[in-house]
């Protein structure tokens, strides 16, 4: 305690460190099956107005908060005037330390299909799905596989997070997101070239019609505006509390948004033509990466080169949103015990692994753990924050925080935006959760 917090040392450190939380699986992953599954262009430009209007706000509003208090969820809540507010920060440490473990699972597959990609251009046997988990029962093949793949992926997480947020975080994402956007263009030009590509490229985002705005499409497009943005007022409050005071809050959010639905919309583009182009299913949900894709690449001439730069590029982007959720604990344990960052991030890294097993076991488990701890955690985790920063803060000292670094004052309507409109289109969010869950 009263150790000297780290700032971000660049605007562009700032920008990638900010996407990379952003990103992950939510924009690469989620996005093109929830357009899959939603209709095509109809769920792109409502997502795009929902990102715009709601997710841009609430996204300033974590930042405000965390810096504002210096603090992650463990302390900014309290500090923020929440009543409750310590308890409220407890209980999203836990979740997020249960929703780390799955989601680093995830990222082990990634991981491992692209390994499978090298292995196929090698002429070597090798089955990726094999480290899938079953649909239910328990597969003892699958769980030594994730576990091992999981122990790297949270290994490595461990490794960037002890350097601290300069050297290891915000170097990290400088290097990592680039490359990102570079591989996601490459597989996009080759997949636009192949015959046709172009009833892909036209169901993706040629198919606009009003009829199709359904309430359950603009629910989904809600959900996943909050979910590609990583709002949940864990990853960005602890984020927003390293931002110095020259860091102008809105400017930054809405390159960081630009950024975060970039990297959704590409790899729509990088996906559909070529799984219009081999006469694949585009609706087939969350098996279209690890089961759609991978009959692609197959199909493709030289396609385990395209296999490997898709899954390593998709891996880069979940890998800095797991980085993200270890810096929320690590950060949370320094700032509020007496540990040193190196023995906190030896203890988050075991207490993550241990939690990764059970989520192992079974798809029925995951999906149970996804829907509680990731869906309906996260959209509370957000709105918690919204509220605290628009109404237990003062409100000199949030319109100073989301003014501090720009030539204008914060303008008072946005203000009064943030107060009722991005907690009441949250709530609609959580709602429309809670009905499809139950």
């Amino acid at each position: 305690m009263g150790r000297d917090r780290e700032t971000f040392v660049s605007g562009f450190g700032v920008v990638m460190t900010m996407i990379g939380a952003a990103v992950g699986l939510g924009a690469v992953w989620r996005f093109p099956y929830m357009v899959g599954r939603f209709g095509g262009a109809a769920f792109v430009v409502f997502y795009l107005a929902v990102v715009l209007f709601v997710g841009i706000p609430a996204l300033m509003t974590e930042w405000a908060l965390g810096r504002h208090t210096g603090r992650g969820p463990l302390g900014a809540y309290e500090r923020g005037g929440l009543p409750g507010g310590r308890i409220v920060g407890g209980c999203l440490f836990a979740i997020l330390l249960v929703a780390a473990g799955y989601y680093g699972n995830v990222v082990g597959w990634v991981l491992y299909y692209g390994a499978s990609e090298i292995a196929r251009g090698l002429g070597l046997s090798f089955a990726p799905a094999l480290i899938l988990p079953p649909a239910e029962g328990f597969g003892t093949v699958s769980l030594i596989r994730q576990m091992v793949m999981t122990a790297i992926v949270v290994f490595t997480c461990g490794l960037v997070i002890a350097r601290g947020l300069r050297k290891g975080i915000e170097k990290s994402s400088k290097w990592i997101m680039p490359a990102v956007f570079v591989i996601l263009l490459v597989l996009i030009l080759r997949s636009v070239t192949l015959a046709g590509a172009g009833e892909g490229l036209r169901w993706y985002l040629g198919s606009f019609r009003f009829e199709a705005l359904t309430p359950s499409v603009m629910a989904a497009a809600m959900g996943m505006a909050f979910f590609s943005m990583s709002l949940g007022g864990t990853f960005m409050v602890i984020y927003g509390s390293y931002l110095n005071k020259r860091s102008h809050i809105p400017g930054n959010a809405l390159i960081t948004s630009l950024g975060a639905s970039l990297a959704g919309i590409l790899a729509g583009l990088a996906i559909f033509p070529a799984v219009f182009s081999f006469g694949l299913e585009p609706t087939s949900g969350p098996g279209l990466m690890f089961e759609t894709l991978p009959r692609v690449f197959n199909s493709m001439p030289a396609g385990w080169v395209f296999g490997f730069l898709f899954f390593i590029g998709v891996f880069g982007a979940a890998y800095l949103s797991e980085v993200a959720a270890f810096e929320v604990l690590v950060g949370g344990l320094v700032d509020t015990t007496r540990l040193e960052r190196k023995r906190a991030v030896l203890l988050v890294c075991a207490a993550v692994w241990i939690l990764a097993i059970p989520p192992m076991i079974n798809t029925k488990v995951l999906f149970a753990w996804d829907l509680f701890f990731g869906s309906g955690m996260q959209v509370l985790g957000s709105f918690l924050a919204v509220v605290t920063a628009a109404w237990f803060m003062k409100r000199a000292e949030l319109l100073r925080e989301l003014g501090e670094g720009g030539k204008r004052p914060f303008p008072r309507l946005l203000y009064w935006w943030i107060r009722i409109a991005i907690p009441a289109a949250i709530l609609l969010v959580g709602v429309n959760w809670l009905v499809e869950s139950l």
